[in-house]
């Protein structure tokens, strides 16, 4: 006999419902939704949904559950959504050997309780040049890291360069998406100690605050911009730039203020 299939989380608890559907037409992210619950509501499990399931209940469970014209509030217009389920391990561009998947990543890291958790990725510009970029979950704070190219092999030992200069408290994982500068994780990871989890194919989602990060990133790298001329010295400007701006998801501290107190000693 055949299970029946389980009962979508918003289609059973209506105040959870109406109250992420009330966020949706304000433009909230399901990620945004998702952390403001956890810190409006800390001591109501009920109150709890991950932005994964916002995610499932708009474009796969939509039927009853969130209307469908809600989903014209989210950022990406794009109305199909890759299975999370989808193989970690081959695309179409190639493989990753020994990718561990981002449904393997402790739960720690999903609720951003504890420092040291980065989201990274790589953005392009024009005449093929790219520059790398690493947020930390739990303090937005980011860091930009000058790439000579795509490579894996450079790619790895910039971004390995930029992790050890962090306090070892702020080494903890890296989650990247499916690109295969990246191929070389475990280099990586035997460089730094830092393990790397990858996201499913065509889902860049699942690394919402790096995508987010990207987007305020193009105020001062602009698509069509050759990203081969900033030097090091300048891409940190940019970045403090973003790291001492009130974030209201901080409830407006700075992420270098919010990354400052989670690394500062006790009393």
């Amino acid at each position: 006999m055949a299970l029946r299939p389980k009962r979508c989380l918003l289609a059973i608890h209506v105040k959870l419902r109406k109250m992420v559907a009330s966020k949706l037409i304000l433009d909230w992210s399901p990620e945004q939704i998702s952390g403001w619950l956890k810190i409006h509501y800390p001591d109501d499990e009920s109150m709890r949904v991950s932005h994964e399931t916002i995610y499932r209940s708009l474009f796969i469970q939509a039927r009853g559950v969130l209307k469908k014209e809600l989903l014209g509030h989210l950022r990406s217009k794009r109305r199909i959504r890759r299975s999370r389920h989808s193989r970690i391990f081959k695309d179409s561009r190639g493989q990753i050997v020994d990718a561990i998947s981002i449904r393997q990543r402790p739960a720690e890291i999903e609720d951003r309780a504890i420092p040291g958790h980065w989201e990274g990725d790589l953005i392009g510009g024009t005449k093929n040049s790219h520059i790398a970029t690493l947020v930390e979950r739990h303090s937005r704070f980011t860091a930009l890291v000058k790439v000579r190219s795509k490579d894996t092999a450079a790619v790895v030992a910039a971004l390995s360069r930029q992790i050890r200069k962090l306090p070892t408290s702020l080494r903890r994982s890296l989650t990247w998406d499916r690109g295969l500068e990246m191929a070389k994780h475990k280099s990586f990871t035997v460089a730094t100690n830092v393990k790397v989890y990858f996201c499913d194919p065509h889902s860049p989602w699942q690394r919402g605050t790096n995508e987010n990060t990207n987007r305020l990133l193009r105020q001062y790298l602009p698509k069509r911009t050759d990203l081969s001329g900033y030097t090091q010295s300048e891409l940190d400007k940019i970045a403090l730039r973003l790291n001492q701006r009130p974030r209201k998801t901080l409830s407006f501290q700075t992420p270098a203020s919010k990354l400052r107190a989670s690394v500062a000693p006790t009393p």
